[in-house]
């Protein structure tokens, strides 16, 4: 046997070979096969060349990695690896090329290359790192301190506060770890669905690896080796949230031109001579753009440049941030912004600087040892190898162990650094090493994740609400002992917590019309649940979003309505909109609000919900309320099906109020990881194991996954129909 290629009736396969390199280039060649189109469209994004096969609407995104230059920070890493770690990264070689073999194959089966024009190109062996890396690079948020400068700037620091929240474009996760002590079987149980965009074919790949070393069935990035993020080894599983940590920093650069090049200033007061050079980007069916790209030692810069920042970009922040500005701010906001910004005479830009471009290591050690983790000590020892994204990590073993610690790489720099733009020209701005990360217990017997301030709030800046993690808790203390059959009702919960503040506000109104006043008993009758069946939950997202909008249009407002001229890419963080709609319960709880007559706010929007409806509700939330994957070619309107959920729910199906009620972003995947059995595991994915649009298994999950059911993981190779020896 050299490798083996196995299909369950989901259509997941099944990898079995005589080694762990050899079960590595199994993974790469049955990933090309099953996903070629994705795969090339990762592949060219973490390149910066999707643009000549996509178009002008990829631009955006691959001037931003060329100037952030991703290429070669995974260039770097791989080479790094070579030297550190030959077994993992001739390991990842084999994945390429795995991937290599099938690709022509699979893009054959894919129609979207003939439509794009696109033939399959050759993966380097840092292929697979530049893909992580492009997945993860604005995992942090770090264009939300472009944000808070805004806000500083139009409205002071105490606003900061006001929008503090899980960002319009930030990935969070739901997790829980359940004790033996807790389950009807004694053993612990994992369970938890990581919510990002919903993309077609999906961001994770259910997958069994089985080799002599070892036999793991989890979700696995496609373009990536083994599986980092959700596993079960049959004597240990684990699973990971977004830690929501601050690890990356933006810094204003002083530069000039020099007639040998471009100099930046640096914190001793020396100008030092920057790399620079200028890139084309192709554009399919347009002319070729040149970038040019510049790193000073900070980092490379992705705003601006020796000419200045773009027009209408500031150059500091308003001349009211002062000393004691800051006492409105919450817990981790308030001493960065305890002084204004000194300015530098001359032209500035913006550079970014990101552990792996500083460190050579985007943390692919770690992933050999999770796959032959045996024990939560085990796994503990691979995830202190982890650098990006830094997750918090939950694990638990057959044998009792129990694991819950943040894990990646967070520099310890000043507070200033955390949360604002910082002048490289002045000292105090350094990294000097990195923090040990935090480690904690569980609470009669569970523990949730789900992205709030808690285990890693030393970490970070901002945090999600607190309602998803506090309902987890909540529903997991309804019982003494759980089985992993109990836990898709967790996945499936819909109360809405943050609905509270805006019913408030209209429980107290006084004056309304009658079909006003129809609606509003309809709302405070409502049971908080966000169900796709449920009119009131329409009701109550109409009226939502009828607040946000004019929230948004408030002259108190009217600074921020229009953001500076950043790149493309880093504008959903500071759009108004999107703000005022994920930050609305601090906006109405507030004191006081810039004057802003909220009651007068709410009685409008009801108001105008009444007269489009004549004081009948009669639509349902999953009227409007579907999914929209996002597609790299789309071929048509995607006619989704309907969802329950909302941003602060369990079931995290977002929209954004005001806005839209579609839903691109929520859970990539659901999965019970069962310690008594792992053939009593479950998991589930958005749409289907396969990315080719005419194969049966392309979305043949998607009636599970939008019903709350699972599929069982089966890990018997004999219950398997063989595909292929490879």
């Amino acid at each position: 046997m050299t490798g083996e290629i196995f299909r369950d009736a989901w259509g997941i396969p099944h990898l079995r070979a005589d080694g762990a390199r050899e079960l590595a280039r199994v993974q790469g060649r049955v990933t090309a096969l099953d996903r070629a189109w994705q795969l090339e469209v990762e592949r060219h994004r973490s390149q910066g060349t999707s643009a000549s096969f996509l178009g002008a609407e990829a631009l955006p995104w691959d001037r931003f990695v060329r100037r952030a230059r991703l290429d070669d920070t995974a260039r770097r890493c791989f080479d790094a690896l070579e030297r550190r770690d030959p077994e993992t990264s001739e390991w990842v070689r084999a994945y390429v090329d795995g991937v290599n073999e099938s690709l022509a194959e699979g893009a054959r089966r894919s129609p979207e290359f003939a439509q794009a024009g696109l033939a399959p190109g050759r993966w380097e062996p840092w292929t697979p790192l530049g893909i992580w890396l492009g997945i993860h690079i604005l995992f942090a948020g770090f264009p939300a301190k472009l944000w808070r400068e805004q806000v500083v700037r139009h409205l002071g620091a105490d606003a900061v506060g006001l929008f503090a929240a899980d960002g319009p474009a930030t990935s969070g996760s739901n997790g829980w770890l359940v004790s033996g002590e807790r389950t009807v079987t004694g053993h612990a149980i994992i369970a938890g669905d990581p919510h990002r965009f919903i993309e077609e074919p999906g961001v994770y790949q259910q997958i069994h690896l089985s080799c002599p070393e070892f036999d793991v069935i989890g979700l696995a990035v496609p373009g990536v080796p083994g599986i980092a993020h959700f596993g079960h080894t049959g004597t240990v599983a684990w699973a990971i949230t977004n830690a929501m940590a601050d690890y990356q920093d933006l810094y204003r650069e002083r530069l000039r031109r020099t007639g040998a090049g471009v100099e930046a200033l640096d914190p001793d007061g020396v100008w030092r001579r920057a790399v620079r050079h200028t890139e084309v980007v192709a554009v399919a069916g347009e002319e070729p753009v040149e970038v040019e790209v510049i790193e000073t030692e900070r980092g490379p810069v992705i705003i601006g440049g020796p000419e200045g920042l773009p027009e209408g970009v500031p150059d500091g922040l308003s001349e009211g941030l002062a000393e004691g500005s800051q006492d409105g701010l919450p817990e981790g906001l308030q001493e960065g912004f305890s002084a204004g910004h000194v300015l530098a005479d001359g032209p500035l830009a913006v550079t970014l600087r990101y552990p792996p471009r500083v460190t050579a290591d985007l943390g692919f050690s770690a992933l050999l040892p999770l796959l032959r983790a045996r024990s939560v000590t085990d796994v503990d020892r691979a995830v202190d190898l982890w650098a990006e994204p830094v997750n918090v990590v939950q694990a638990a073993d057959t044998e009792g162990g129990l694991l819950h610690r943040v894990a990646g790489k967070v520099p310890v720099r000043s507070e200033a650094n955390r949360t604002r733009l910082v002048p490289a020209w002045q000292p105090g701005h350094d990294w000097r090493g990195w923090h040990e990360t935090p480690r904690g217990g569980l609470t009669d017997g569970v523990a949730a994740m789900a992205n709030q301030r808690g285990l890693a709030a030393p970490l970070g800046v901002e945090f999600a609400p607190p309602h998803r993690a506090d309902r987890i808790t909540a529903l997991l203390g309804e019982q003494d002992h759980w089985s992993a059959a109990d836990m898709p009702a967790i996945h499936m919960d819909t109360q809405l917590a943050s609905a509270e503040p805006l019913l408030g506000v209209l429980r107290a109104l006084e004056t309304l019309t009658p079909e006003a006043a129809r609606i509003r008993r309809t709302l405070l009758a409502w049971d908080r649940r966000m169900d796709a069946d449920s009119v009131a939950a329409a009701g109550y997202a109409a009226v939502r979003g009828a607040v946000v909008r004019r929230l948004a249009a408030h002259p108190a407002f009217a600074a921020l309505s229009a953001p500076p001229a950043y790149p493309e890419v880093l504008l959903p963080w500071l759009a108004l909109l999107p703000r005022v709609g994920f930050a609305l319960e601090h906006l109405l709880r507030a004191e006081e609000l810039y004057g802003i007559d909220r009651a007068e706010i709410v009685r409008e929007a009801v108001e105008e919900v009444a007269a489009a409806t004549d004081g009948q509700l009669t639509g349902t939330w999953g009227d409007t309320h579907r999914l929209a994957p996002w597609r790299a070619l789309p071929t048509g309107p995607y006619d989704g099906p309907g969802l329950s959920g909302d941003h602060d729910c369990v079931l995290c199906t977002s929209a954004v109020p005001g806005l839209t009620d579609l839903s691109a972003r929520g859970p990539a995947a659901r999965y019970v990881w069962d310690l008594a059995d792992r053939e009593a595991s479950r998991w589930v994915v958005p749409l289907g194991a396969s990315g080719i649009p005419a194969s049966p298994h392309h979305r043949d999950q998607l009636p599970l996954w939008v019903g709350g059911d699972l599929v069982p993981v089966v890990t018997d190779f004999t219950e398997f129909e063989k595909e292929s020896d490879v």
